[in-house]
């Protein structure tokens, strides 16, 4: 993904504006920073993006679906169903907040199964974590259709298609709450970072507490004379993560642009090869454009064409070894539930 690609001029003006104050802390010192919050103005300009009511900026995408669970009051031995096709975050996340987590098997889009998703539910099951996997959108119709029969919570993990939409609405705003990533080889980066957008301002409010030890935030009240709304911990964006996200942000549309316009043309010529299989694409409008997946028969085949593409300049990645139950070390869950 090509954030990391594009840090340049506009980073660096973003940043400059930071360092001559000198505050990194996105709170307070307001007389000293002259009115310049770059962490509020990049959740403001997000939010305006994405088409939510609501953003708050965190350190990073772990922190953003560690702070939604909290925000939903996700408690242990509550089951949280996620697909198994994933990055370790999202696993590591439910297990973190003392739920258990519930792996559903993926479909064709490489995305949850909607099918296998409502096999797995039981009276212990509280949420559900469809994860939007490389830029595409799961089956969301079906999704938030089970969700709401069975009265069950949505976090997107939005990761992996900052940008993305399922039938004209963005990524992320489906659901109860969204959660994205802006590690450093993401679609916008800060280096580190992470966003949680909602609509409810129930939501957002528990999500502000908890991000920040439980702070209360309360108008024109010093910072220290706060008090605390509750336990929390500390899951804060810095200033210059923020300055880098505005910049970031403002590339977001043309990189996408870029993305599509280069995986269509390699996709209408790879199609030319008899026997292509690619991946479902439940909504190809809202693709994103960074990822092209091809299914091969074998290993050996798979070997033979990622050499010819690499050859050609093509980037190639083998994900197979993607699915959960390929990496786990049994010892990483020694005495916590996982149900599968």
């Amino acid at each position: 993904m090509p954030g990391n690609e594009l840090i340049g001029k506009e980073e660096e003006s973003q940043v400059a504006d930071v360092m001559k104050r000198g505050v990194l802390f996105r709170y307070g010192f307001e007389k000293r920073r002259e009115n310049i919050f770059k962490v509020a103005e990049f959740e403001e300009k997000f939010a305006r993006y994405i088409g939510a009511k609501y953003a708050l900026a965190v350190s990073s995408g772990t922190a953003a679906l560690r702070v939604a669970l909290a925000a939903l009051n996700i408690e242990k031995g509550d089951e949280v169903i996620t697909s198994a096709f994933t990055f370790i975050a999202t696993i590591e996340a439910i297990a973190e907040a003392g739920a258990v987590p519930v792996l559903a098997e993926a479909d064709s889009s490489f995305n949850l199964d909607p099918e296998d998703l409502e096999k797995k539910i039981t009276e212990r099951t509280k949420a559900v974590i469809p994860v939007h996997m490389f830029g595409v959108s799961a089956e969301m119709d079906e999704i938030m259709e089970i969700a709401k029969k069975h009265n069950l919570k949505v976090i997107e993990d939005n990761a992996e298609a900052c940008g993305g939409s399922y039938k004209g609405k963005k990524l992320g705003t489906l659901g109860d709450i969204g959660c994205f990533s802006f590690d450093y080889v993401k679609m916008i980066t800060t280096g580190e970072g992470g966003m949680v957008v909602t609509d409810n301002e129930n939501l957002y409010k528990e999500a502000i507490y908890y991000h920040d030890h439980g702070h209360s935030h309360k108008p024109n009240t010093p910072r220290g004379e706060e008090g605390r709304v509750h336990a929390g911990f500390n899951y804060r964006m810095g200033e210059l993560q923020g300055a880098i996200g505005i910049a970031q942000l403002a590339k977001l549309d043309d990189m996408i642009r870029e993305q599509r316009k280069h995986k269509t043309h390699l996709k209408e010529r790879i199609s030319l090869i008899k026997g292509m299989n690619f991946r479902k694409i439940p909504d190809p409008n809202g693709d994103i454009g960074a990822f092209l997946f091809i299914y091969l028969p074998d290993k050996e085949k798979r070997e033979r064409f990622e050499k010819v593409l690499t050859e050609e300049g093509v980037e190639t990645g083998v994900f197979a070894y993607w699915h959960y139950f390929s990496n786990v070390d049994p010892s990483a869950y020694m005495g916590k539930e996982v149900r599968i």
